[in-house]
């Protein structure tokens, strides 16, 4: 089992890129452990006294080099809330890494597919695929353009294909829309994908039509990371699972959706 560990990094940059979506780019105290894409860590929100509880956030990007890592945030709560009004020189306590992570596929080519928050895993997923030999092509969708966060990091790793609900970049609609999702014989063999539950069911359906393997990141809400308050338990296969032990990542074959 990999060791888990619990820091307090320093905020070194605070970037808003929506009117929802931050981004916190965080120094570790020291030298940085091995975290894999898919990953999460549970941070401890300080001065709010509305939140008691950690909050779950996947890591968006790594960075070995200078021992950094991003984390995107959404704001939909009084912890998100206070999390993306941390400045430069602020601490962040982290328990970190949480989870399990998607693993290489046995082909080259793989679509990797995000919705709202749901992009933030596929980052640092897309840079671990390019190391390994594997340039990846991304599906992101939003409600409008100005939901699209960050798309120039996804398109210095591959290609980025784009839909929007209201049609102004991209192709207008849901994910599933997108053309490259229209043929019943697709380019891919591989499909990873995070984002709204509804999304990535359907995701599922369209994969297990068409035998390819789905691997998906669950958002259940997961209140301690460590599989013991249950609040974050889903149905599988094989009997009742915590997401934040077993999961986030799972075949979606082995969902009972």
């Amino acid at each position: 089992m990999q060791k888990k560990h619990i820091n307090d990094f320093t905020v070194i940059a605070n970037e808003r890129h929506t009117r929802e979506f931050v981004i916190l780019t965080l120094q570790h105290p020291g030298k940085m452990p091995e975290m894999l894409p898919g990953q999460f860590v549970e941070a401890r929100v300080d001065g709010s006294n509305d939140t008691y509880l950690r909050r779950p956030l996947s890591i968006h990007d790594v960075n070995y080099d200078d021992n950094t890592l991003k984390l995107l945030i959404q704001e939909v709560g009084p912890g998100t809330r206070t999390l993306s009004k941390l400045q430069p020189g602020d601490q962040l306590n982290l328990v970190y890494p949480l989870g399990n992570h998607y693993t290489l596929p046995e082909s080259d080519k793989v679509l990797l597919i995000g919705g709202g928050c749901g992009v933030a895993p596929l980052l640092f997923l897309g840079r671990y695929l390019k190391e390994h030999g594997i340039t990846p092509r991304f599906l992101i969708g939003g409600r409008t353009t100005a939901d699209l966060v960050e798309l120039q990091s996804y398109e210095k790793l591959g290609e980025v294909l784009v839909t929007t609900e209201d049609g102004t970049r991209g192709t207008k609609g849901y994910v599933i829309h997108h053309p490259v999702m229209k043929t019943f014989e697709p380019d891919f063999d591989y499909i990873y994908t995070c984002g709204p539950e509804p999304m990535m069911k359907v995701l599922a359906k369209y994969a297990a039509e068409r035998d390819i393997t789905c691997q998906v990141s669950m958002e259940n809400t997961m209140a301690c990371g460590i599989g013991a308050c249950l609040c974050c338990v889903t149905p599988t296969q094989d009997g009742h699972k915590c997401v934040c032990t077993d999961g986030p990542v799972f075949d979606s074959k082995y969902l009972k959706w």
